[in-house]
């Protein structure tokens, strides 16, 4: 894959597809995301224990399936055969947990564009990084970015992978610092950073820009219209949201 030089990113970027309006993480979620007016939307991939990249935000099966434990434990057919939606709607349903490889699909048929955060999978985040990586490296029609928390994986996607876009997360200060966070992009071409919303401020987002880093936001709760209104103030390039309908149009 020839990736572009240059990826605009969209102001609104629809998180684990639109979870507060769908399961997370799920083709319907996905779906409906594209469906009310967002071209963008960031998911959460992992290994299975035959290799195949799933969806998958939380170590474990047990928040969002009637399943439990590791997902690096199960086949991807014993993973499909949970139910992906109870945990949303309280009740049984017939919503499972994608392949990776669905999502691109549905992307393809849909005009979507893709954010892929490459999740920590316990011993696994190499392979877990060069198995998603088989499957995007040449797929053309679909804006994709790399993301991750974990710094083994984003190490791994840009060095396998240098042509493409790529983000690293922070969501506290912790462990790396603002320095920290540039350097680590400046020295391994990350064009995109990620911060908690609670991390920002007008002097770190400046200081950010200073190095031509696009910034994305987060927050664990919806960023309401005021709140998105601020963040674009600053400088802010992207914000995730669980539920966009009052944010629709407005950018």
């Amino acid at each position: 894959m020839t990736q572009k030089k240059t990826l605009k990113l969209p102001k609104l970027i629809g998180h684990r597809g639109v979870k507060d309006l769908c399961p997370e993480n799920t083709l319907e979620s996905i779906a409906r995301a594209f469906e009310i007016g967002l071209n963008f939307v960031e998911i959460d991939v992992k290994i299975s224990r035959d290799k195949v990249p799933i969806l998958l935000h939380d170590d474990t099966l047990d928040r969002t399936t009637d399943g439990s434990g590791l997902a690096i434990d199960y086949d991807y057919e014993s993973i499909k055969k949970l139910d992906a939606g109870r945990f949303f709607y309280k009740k049984n349903t017939n919503i499972f947990v994608p392949k990776l490889e669905d999502i691109l699909t549905l992307c393809n048929n849909k005009n979507g564009n893709l954010n892929i955060e490459l999740k920590p999978n316990k011993n696994f985040e190499k392979e877990n990084t060069y198995q998603i990586y088989k499957l995007t490296k040449n797929i053309n029609k679909v804006e994709i970015f790399f993301s991750s928390f974990d710094m083994t994986s984003i190490l791994e996607i840009s060095k396998i992978y240098p042509q493409s876009f790529r983000s690293f997360l922070l969501d506290d200060f912790k462990e790396y610092n603002i320095d920290d966070l540039i350097n680590i992009s400046i020295n391994n071409d990350l064009k995109i950073c990620g911060l908690n919303i609670d991390l920002i401020t007008a002097d770190i987002i400046k200081k950010i820009k200073k190095s031509n880093i696009s910034i994305t936001v987060y927050s664990d709760k919806n960023i309401n219209l005021s709140s998105a209104n601020d963040i674009f103030s600053i400088g802010v390039d992207s914000i995730f949201v669980d539920n966009p309908i009052d944010l629709l149009g407005k950018f």
